[in-house]
């Protein structure tokens, strides 16, 4: 996974990758409840449409925290990838994949056994699935918030 594209200096690209707009269901603001996991999140196109930006407040098992994550398209690997900072001091790097209705977001690379696997309900404004990982989870829902 490219973590910085110093060398593609002077050759990046005038247009976001079209990949990207596979995630416009995302854009706007969430509720997030489950049994380990519960705030809220908001999606918005950073300008220019290179990146789509997610800024989250929420408790996971007890511990709040806030985090920004940018997900944007990796021409190494062909795939959207992102990086997750949050204010535990954590960096995460994941692979994100939308299609049709089903959203994999894995922890790290694409096939990851550390993963959401998501249904988008047919209105748009809920998504369920659940963090799977070896040994443990956990399930969650998303209600977008009008």
């Amino acid at each position: 996974m490219a973590d910085i594209n110093n060398s593609y200096v002077g050759t990046l690209p005038t247009a976001p990758n079209p990949a990207l707009r596979t995630l416009d269901p995302l854009v706007g603001t969430w509720r997030i409840s489950g049994d380990q996991f519960n705030g809220t999140t908001t999606y918005e196109w950073m300008d220019g449409g290179f990146y789509l930006v997610q800024r989250s407040e929420a408790d996971h098992n007890g511990r709040r925290f806030t985090a920004v994550e940018y997900i944007g398209h990796d021409p190494d690997t062909d795939t959207l990838r992102s990086v997750m900072l949050d204010s535990a001091g954590s960096k995460f790097a994941y692979t994100w994949q939308l299609d049709g209705d089903q959203l994999t977001i894995w922890f790290g690379d694409r096939g990851s056994d550390n993963f959401l696997s998501a249904t988008v309900d047919p209105s748009g404004d809920t998504i369920k699935g659940a963090w799977q990982w070896p040994g443990g989870g956990y399930a969650a829902t998303m209600t977008r918030i009008r």
